[in-house]
């Protein structure tokens, strides 16, 4: 079958609720895809930062197929070998002190607002039914009909109403904004530390620190979704670390397993993870010991092979470079790490274009918010990978 073959099917059976590039992958490794045709394309998207450590890592892979053999689900009835290690792994290297593992990243949104919620009831006091969470214009932490519901996207939510109510929504960004909104039933503020979907936007520096000041002093738990700037996408571990601050709750997802199953977590201190009792709230695959087997992995390689450290240095160098490309197309360079956004003025017709004509230099990317690409290679990228895409990302924006 060709290319043309498999998107036919896609169209026949599928629901069109994606609009994805017209190549058809097969096979990856490290930085490089192949499609069906057996073209060779560099990966800069990485699954939106679920494939941090590079496609097919043999380390997870071999941790996949080792637990795969010997036991995958047990349900949360019984206890597993696996989910003790990972809680204790996990636990050490982010400095928390619980965790609670489900499966999507949006599950973990979920799981946080529901802990949040009752954390306000139990412990701050909050009236029955009035507890409030802030969030911010232009986010984006799932699909499910809650999350949809505090959307500023409005394709997101036309058709799904009603929504849940309890949400407050403020300016990104803007400090002063949160000080103002908050009220003595607020007892969350939920707000990615760079907006990935939302455009690669980044924050003034020292918002996230002045973010955590004030939820310090009005009692107000700071939720920091990390399911896409974390596990090393920015070049630290999370992104909190550029300013030097901890989160509340930090919630992971997505390079959790590397690609190779769908893991996250809530990483909590206990005053807020503490309030769930047996029944309160679960997951039938969440914590599974074939997942945890593979998060370990995932997690480990991450130290193990510097890919943390290697994104910090490349992602430095890429947005220097790609700042440096002279095009009348280009807006604005923005990001973290390998998290980079190029926005293009409105005149060039929007992003797609580019992306479909990087796709046909080789390189794999996407448009987010009409007018900017993100650009997002896996970790494992070096400098001359990069030297190559660069010229080739040159000659299509220029």
């Amino acid at each position: 079958m060709k290319s043309e073959d498999y998107i036919r099917l896609e169209n026949k059976y599928g629901a069109n609720n994606y609009k994805p590039l017209d190549v058809v992958l097969t096979r990856g490794e490290g930085i490089w895809v192949w499609d069906v045709e057996g073209r060779k394309y560099m990966d800069c998207l990485s699954s939106y930062s679920a494939i941090n450590q590079g496609h097919c890592h043999p380390k997870i892979l071999s941790a996949l197929k080792q637990q795969a053999e010997k036991l995958t689900l047990v349900s949360r009835a019984f206890h597993s070998d696996q989910l003790g290690p990972f809680y204790e792994e996990i636990c050490q290297r982010t400095n928390s002190h619980s965790v609670l593992p489900m499966n999507s990243g949006a599950e973990a949104v979920e799981t946080a607002i529901k802990a949040v919620r009752k954390w306000g009831y139990q412990v701050k006091k909050v009236a029955p039914g009035q507890a409030e969470i802030i969030v911010c214009e232009n986010n984006f932490h799932g699909r499910t009909l809650t999350i949809v519901g505090f959307s500023t996207e409005e394709q997101y939510r036309d058709g799904y109403a009603p929504f849940t109510p309890g949400f407050k929504t403020i300016p990104f960004g803007d400090a002063e904004a949160l000080e103002a909104a908050i009220t003595p039933n607020t007892v969350g503020f939920l707000v990615e530390p760079i907006q990935g979907e939302g455009g690669v936007i980044v924050p003034p520096e020292g918002y996230l620190k002045s973010v955590r000041e004030i939820c310090d002093r009005n009692n107000v738990m700071l939720i920091l979704d990390e399911i896409q700037t974390g596990l090393g996408r920015t070049g630290k571990l999370f992104a909190e670390e550029h300013e030097g601050i901890e989160s509340d709750l930090t919630l992971v997802g997505k390079a959790l397993s590397g690609g190779f199953y769908p893991v996250s977590a809530v990483l909590s201190n206990k005053e807020v993870l503490g309030v769930f009792k047996p029944g309160d709230h679960g997951s039938t695959f969440g914590g599974n010991p074939l997942a945890c087997a593979v998060a370990r992995a995932a997690f480990s390689v991450l130290f193990e092979e510097k890919m943390i450290e290697n994104a910090a240095v490349q992602g430095d160098y890429f947005q220097k470079r790609l700042k440096e490309i002279k095009s009348p197309h280009i807006k604005e360079v923005r990001g973290k790490g390998l998290l980079i956004g190029v926005e293009l003025v409105p005149e060039a017709g929007g992003a797609r274009r580019f992306c479909e004509a990087l796709r046909d230099k080789g390189i794999l990317c996407k448009e987010t918010h009409t007018h900017v690409i993100r650009f997002a290679p896996p970790l494992v990228i070096k400098q001359d990978e990069l030297d190559w895409a660069l010229e080739r990302i040159g000659g299509v924006l220029v």
